[in-house]
């Protein structure tokens, strides 16, 4: 309908409309896309600075902002903009009285009954929507910013880890960012078991737990990780994306009035999942206890909330502050929401994660599975998981109590509508996480290897966003840059690196992220520097001093002091794996093999280039 029209039919119901021309609605209509389309939804200081005395008994949300929503000429602004009525307080809730709204409403309601009576006809010229053009429009708008995700055609091979041949078998490269992080793909434990289980059970589940069974081995990969976390119980999924997203939504739409506090580095697994439980949300600065403190001071006690956070963060390679933020949600009524995935397998004497590696000493103690009081692990509600990293396979999984492992199984359906886990899967991964409970071998090399690719990388002046984990990121400043970078290391260097943009890091943050492994020799090692180092000068891409000269960013030519309010940890240690601690991984390991030096596996084609180099 023409908005002139549109304005005379409406004004007769509405006071506001009546006395307020078009062209002043169209310039509010401009205004509020202009101030709100940036932002998720009208904030609080928006509302209360736009209320109006105009509608009587409105006592909470904008009355301008609660009558112009009918409009047609400003309506569509703020509809878009403003958050869902799930995540609104109570307070700022449309009132339910308003005598010209509803007259308004009817007005609508009246005009859409007509245009639905009235039968359809496929008699107009009117073109149908463009549907080809909006595919092609959003695929142009990630090319103009350089954001357009090309992805390598990279063929890892099992033989030869750590490498892989592209398109062609005949051309072999080098993989440096896979987050296959111990090598556990290619373990003959695995694999072996993983073919028993598929000449006996066969390639598929044949469905979702509930229709296909429960089978031994899904159950028994669930005690396997249960008993890794000490917790009570276990339940695996297709994916911890999936099992992300299932238990926060589910978890946090069945709390009444549920508060969800989240880092604002978290995976969009778990922001996905807290936008749909509907919840109420906040989000703190990344490891900033100060400022999580801040917002969960705002509600009683009693008030149910939920702390969401991560141990290690993939693309910064920074580590979540757990007793800190545990004894937070202690003091303050709420459940820990700990998100594993990058560190199971790679931390702690059994694998289990960081909050296992707090408490080193006494979790080589203690038997796995037995509890142990007042422990991080012990400490941390629910804990989630991937088996597709560290484990070398595929699934995602939480751990946490009995009861609400049960509530999540049988409300979640992320869970109860997805096709289960393929017994040869299940099999692998209970392989891998056995393997890696008693194995320190792929750990020590693991951890010793990152530390001399960040030492060597830092005396070239390659520019290291500082972390205390395994992951290297390697700052570059923008996504053209980053995919230069990552190309010519393939192509004059047959190193494969993947540059990483936005949206999984900022604008301005875009980096390649290294991960190397047990099997990354020094001559490996050697050849990833010099290619760097050549790569970065070709390009003319900023070098650790020049960060520094320009203020520093994501902590890279920033003061220690302050690179360490983000980077997580232990104020003052370097490395999540201590010395002391690579060094009784490395005598454990070395006495368990009978006194055998731990070196890594290096392929034979690796060995001949070695030989001739």
């Amino acid at each position: 309908m023409d908005p002139t029209k549109a304005m005379s039919v409406l004004s007769k119901a509405c006071p506001y409309l009546a006395r307020t021309g078009l062209t002043a609605l169209q310039g509010l209509a401009a205004t509020g896309v202009q101030s709100l389309g940036g932002s998720r939804g009208v904030s609080t200081s928006a509302v209360e600075q736009a209320r109006c005395s105009v509608c009587p008994g409105h006592t909470g949300q904008s009355a301008l902002l609660a009558k112009a929503s009918q409009c047609p000429v400003v309506g569509p602004s703020i509809r878009a903009n403003e958050p869902s009525k799930a995540s609104q307080p109570a307070s700022q809730a449309p009132p339910a009285a308003c005598p010209y709204a509803k007259c308004v409403k009817d007005k609508a309601d009246a005009q859409a009954a007509s245009v639905a009576s009235q039968p359809a006809t496929h008699a107009s010229h009117e073109a149908a929507f463009d549907y080809e053009g909006l595919y092609q429009a959003k695929l142009a708008k990630k090319h103009e910013d350089k954001s357009y995700r090309y992805f390598n055609n990279i063929n890892r091979l099992a033989t030869r880890y750590p490498q892989a041949h592209t398109a062609q078998p005949s051309n072999v490269v080098t993989v440096w960012c896979s987050n296959d992080y111990l090598g556990q793909s290619k373990n003959p434990a695995v694999v072996d078991s993983m073919k028993a289980a598929l000449d006996t059970y066969g390639a598929g589940a044949g469905g979702t737990r509930n229709i296909a069974g429960n089978s031994a081995l899904h159950l028994r990969l669930e005690t396997e990780l249960a008993n890794l976390h000490r917790k009570e119980a276990a339940l695996v999924f297709s994916s911890c994306f999936v099992a992300n997203d299932a238990t926060l939504s589910t978890l946090c739409g069945a709390l009444p009035g549920c508060v969800i506090f989240s880092d604002k580095m978290n995976h969009a697994s778990m922001i996905q999942g807290i936008r749909h439980s509907g919840a109420r949300k906040h989000v703190f600065n990344h490891n900033d206890l100060d400022h999580l403190e801040q917002l969960l001071a705002q509600y009683p006690r009693a008030t149910p909330k939920l702390i969401a956070f991560e141990s290690v963060y993939s693309m910064s390679g920074t580590v979540g502050r757990i007793p800190e933020i545990c004894a937070l949600a202690r003091k303050y009524g709420a459940i820990t929401f700990l998100d594993e995935v990058h560190a199971v397998g790679m931390y702690g004497p059994h694998g289990a994660g960081v909050a296992e590696h707090y408490d080193y000493d006494a979790s080589l103690r203690a038997p796995v599975g037995q509890r142990i009081p007042g422990s991080v692990l012990d400490q941390v509600d629910i804990i989630t998981g991937t088996l597709g990293k560290a484990f070398g396979i595929v699934g995602g999984y939480i751990a946490a109590s009995s009861s609400l492992v049960d509530m999540i199984r049988s409300y979640a359906p992320g869970f109860i509508f997805t096709t289960s886990l393929p017994p040869p899967i299940a099999a692998g991964a209970v392989a891998s996480i056995q393997y890696l409970s008693e194995s320190q071998r792929e750990r020590y090399l693991q951890q010793a290897h990152t530390r001399e690719v960040k030492t060597d990388l830092a005396a070239a002046g390659i520019p290291v966003v500082p972390n205390p984990s395994h992951i290297v990121p390697v700052l570059v400043g923008d996504a053209e840059s980053a995919k230069a970078a990552s190309d010519m290391l393939l192509a004059r260097h047959s190193i494969y690196v993947q540059s990483i943009n936005y949206p999984t890091v900022p604008v301005g943050e875009e980096r390649l992220r290294i991960t190397p492994s047990p099997g990354h020799d020094s001559f490996m090692r050697a050849r990833l520097v010099a290619a760097l180092d050549s790569v970065w000068s070709s390009l003319g891409l900023k070098r650790t001093v020049d960060w520094e000269r320009l203020g520093g960013r994501c902590g890279v030519g920033e003061s220690r002091e302050h690179s360490e309010l983000h980077v997580g940890w232990k104020r003052g240690v370097d490395h999540v794996w201590e010395d002391a601690q690579l060094k009784q991984a490395h005598d454990y390991e070395r006495a368990r093999k009978g006194g055998v030096a731990i070196s890594p596996v290096i392929p034979e084609t690796v060995q001949m280039i070695s030989a001739t180099a």
